[in-house]
């Protein structure tokens, strides 16, 4: 039997050593760049149609059931309540509010997983290792994703990600106005996210949301911008939040410490565990 001698087994090693990077970059260069800070693009407005105003306005294809849910969200909203915005408790943006762009986002890029990082909500995993979907997901308000990579022109080089994304548990919005999603969370949502191909330093993702709050899917077209000079930050929203909510109801906590109502006519919390002093019963 023939034995590799130890200068041979040295020399592989360093061979193999300096070749790695090589190989790693090489990888890589197959994907896009998608680094830095990107906010919304031109003409994208706040809402989950980026070219139509929050609300009403956005004239969803919301059923007559979930049009009456939005419409009585909009009037607690008017009477002082959260109106159905669970991020004002601090609950995560979640899926597909998050991909607004209310702040800024960030994309890094591996070759078995794409992470979506911004400033407020929790970060996504879009994973692109050729995956099957489990026989059972953990509910999540960002839902899990898998994704597929596509050389669209034949380049040589990926220039398109498909992703489609499911498993939710609510609540759940598309915007701050409380335009609600269905409370069975069975949404799908199915994003194309490409590179313009003039404009590098502008991000296309076409979203098709699939939900039964919907009477057909709902396709909306965001385009996002590179900032070349970015700012990060990080919000914490549960420093200095006054909102409360206790039951059903939501209040807040007033400037010297005190339980107020949101709206008029607002019932008082429930007191059974405390005597008329305001003392912990026992």
């Amino acid at each position: 039997m023939v034995r590799p001698s130890p200068l041979g087994i040295i020399l592989l090693t360093v061979f193999l050593t300096l070749d790695a990077p090589g190989a790693i970059t090489q990888e890589r260069s197959q994907y896009p760049d998608w680094s830095g800070q990107w906010t919304r693009g031109p003409g994208m407005g706040n809402g989950w149609d980026p070219t139509k105003p929050q609300g009403l306005a956005q004239q969803a294809p919301l059923t007559p059931e979930y049009r009456a849910v939005f419409e009585a969200v909009i009037a607690d909203k008017a009477a002082g309540g959260l109106g159905g915005d669970p991020t004002a408790l601090c609950l995560p943006h979640g899926m597909p509010r998050m991909m607004i762009g209310i702040y800024p986002i960030e994309f890094v890029i591996t070759p078995k997983v794409t992470y979506v990082l911004t400033d407020y909500t929790t970060h996504r995993r879009l994973f692109t290792d050729n995956r099957v979907w489990p026989n059972e997901l953990l509910p999540s308000f960002n839902g899990y994703s898998i994704g597929t990579w596509i050389d669209a022109d034949r380049d040589g080089r990926y220039d398109l990600l498909e992703v489609e994304t499911r498993g939710f548990k609510g609540p759940r919005t598309f915007e701050s106005s409380g335009m609600p999603l269905h409370e069975d969370n069975q949404t799908v949502i199915r994003e194309r996210i490409a590179l313009d191909r003039a404009d590098k330093n502008l991000l296309h993702n076409e979203v098709t949301v699939e939900d039964h709050a919907l009477t057909r899917p709902w396709t909306i077209h965001r385009v996002y911008r590179r900032d070349p000079d970015p700012l990060w930050d990080f919000v914490d929203c549960a420093e200095n939040n006054p909102h409360v909510l206790v039951g059903n109801e939501s209040y807040m906590i007033s400037a010297d410490g005190l339980l107020m109502p949101t709206k008029r006519g607002q019932p008082a919390p429930d007191l059974r565990y405390f005597d008329r002093q305001g003392r912990t019963a026992r």
